[in-house]
C-alpha cells in the first residue's frame, strides 16, 4: 500500500486492474485502518477515474453475495448520496410508489454515512426486514413487487471499511460505488449521482454493460430530481435537460424537498407520503422520481409516467406495498 499511496500523491491513477486488486486486498484485512483511511482520502482530494471506478466496481461485484432476481426484470432507484442536502427519503419513497405503479423493484440501500438518515436508517425504524436469503426475497419480489437489498448482508467483505467511513463521516468512492454493486443485478436502473463528472463516469461504463439506465443529476447538486432546478438525465439514447414543467408541474423551493435532518422525522415524512397526508411539494418530488424509475422501464413519457406515480399514491397502492413487506416473514 505504501508504494500505491506514493503513486496517488503524485497525481498517478491505477489501471483498473490495479484498482479490483487493491479493493479485494482491502476486503482480506491486508492493510491497516490508517493505509484504508489514507486511501479512501485521496479520492476525496482528486477525481476518481474510469479506469479505477470500473476496477472497484468489479472487486465488489466478484466479491458480493449474489441473488439473481433479472427474470422479475426489476429496476433499482438508488443515489449515490454525498450531496450534502440533507433531504427526506425520495428515492426510497419512489421506490415504493414505482413498485404500486406495477414494476418489480430490487432496492438497494445502506445506512446514512455522509448523511443523517441513509435509506436502511429509515426502512429499519419503520420495521422493514433486511436479509440476504434468496428464498425470502424472491417472494418479497414476487408477492409483494418489492425486495430490499440492505448493502451490509450483501457486502460482508467491506466490513474493514464500514467503521473507517463512519469515522470519516464525508463521502468517498464507495458513494461513487453503491448503486453500481447491486447484488440483485437489475437489468433496469435509475441512478443519481452527487456531481455532472460521475454522471458521465456511469454513462462511459454503463454504456459496455447491457443494462438500461437512467442516470440523474440536478444541475443545483443532488443527487435525484429535486424540481428545483434544471437536472441533467442520460440514458443510452441521448442526454436532456429536464425540470418541473417536463412533468407538468410547479418548481420547488429547496426548504420544500428539506427533512433528513433525524431518524424520526424522516420516518414521519415517509408514513405521510404513503398516506397522501405530506405536503404537495413533498408529494410532487416523490412523484418526480417514481415517475423518471417508470418512464426508464416502461418508454411512456414523463407526464404519463408521473401520473402513474400519483395514482399509486392516491390510489393507496404504494401504501399497501408497504404494508405487505413489513408483514412478510
Amino acid at each position: 500500500m505504501k508504494e500505491v499511496l506514493n503513486r496517488l500523491i503524485q497525481h498517478q491513477t491505477l489501471s483498473s486492474s490495479e484498482a479490483r486488486e487493491i479493493l479485494i486486498n482491502i476486503a482480506n484485512g491486508s492493510y491497516n485502518t490508517s493505509q484504508i483511511a489514507s486511501f479512501l482520502t485521496v479520492y476525496m482530494m482528486r477525481s476518481v477515474s474510469v479506469e479505477e471506478l470500473e476496477g472497484f466496481r468489479n472487486a465488489l461485484l466478484e466479491l458480493c453475495l449474489n441473488v439473481d432476481l433479472s427474470a422479475y426484470n426489476p429496476i433499482d432507484l438508488c443515489g449515490t448520496g454525498g450531496d450534502g442536502k440533507d433531504t427526506f427519503n425520495i428515492s426510497t419513497l419512489a421506490s415504493f410508489v414505482t413498485a404500486g405503479a406495477g414494476i418489480k423493484v430490487t432496492k438497494h440501500g445502506n445506512y446514512g454515512v455522509s448523511s443523517s438518515c441513509g435509506s436502511s436508517n429509515v426502512l429499519e425504524f419503520l420495521g422493514i426486514k433486511f436479509s440476504n436469503d434468496k428464498d425470502y426475497l424472491e417472494r418479497a419480489i414476487d408477492q409483494v413487487g418489492i425486495c430490499i437489498l440492505h448493502a451490509p448482508l450483501f457486502h460482508p467483505a467491506m466490513k474493514n471499511v464500514a467503521p473507517i467511513r463512519r469515522e470519516l463521516g464525508v463521502k468517498t468512492f464507495f458513494n461513487m460505488l453503491g448503486p453500481m454493486v447491486n447484488p440483485a443485478f437489475p437489468p433496469n436502473q435509475l441512478v443519481g449521482v452527487f456531481n455532472l463528472e460521475l454522471a458521465r463516469l456511469y454513462s462511459y461504463l454503463y454504456q459496455k454493460t447491457d443494462k438500461n439506465y437512467t442516470i440523474v443529476h440536478a444541475l443545483d447538486g443532488y443527487d435525484e430530481i429535486s424540481l428545483t432546478s434544471d437536472a441533467k438525465i442520460i440514458s443510452r439514447a441521448d442526454e436532456q435537460i429536464i425540470n418541473a414543467s417536463s412533468y407538468g408541474v410547479t418548481s420547488l423551493t429547496k426548504s420544500e424537498i428539506a427533512g433528513g435532518d433525524s431518524i424520526e422525522n424522516a420516518a414521519k415524512i415517509f408514513i405521510s407520503v404513503l398516506e397522501n397526508q405530506c405536503t404537495a411539494a413533498q408529494l410532487a418530488v416523490v412523484c418526480a422520481n417514481a415517475a423518471l424509475a417508470i418512464d426508464t422501464v416502461k418508454k411512456i413519457g414523463l407526464t404519463a409516467a408521473y401520473q402513474e406515480a400519483l395514482e399509486s399514491i392516491k390510489s393507496g397502492a404504494a401504501l399497501r406495498i408497504f404494508k405487505q413487506l413489513q408483514e412478510l416473514n
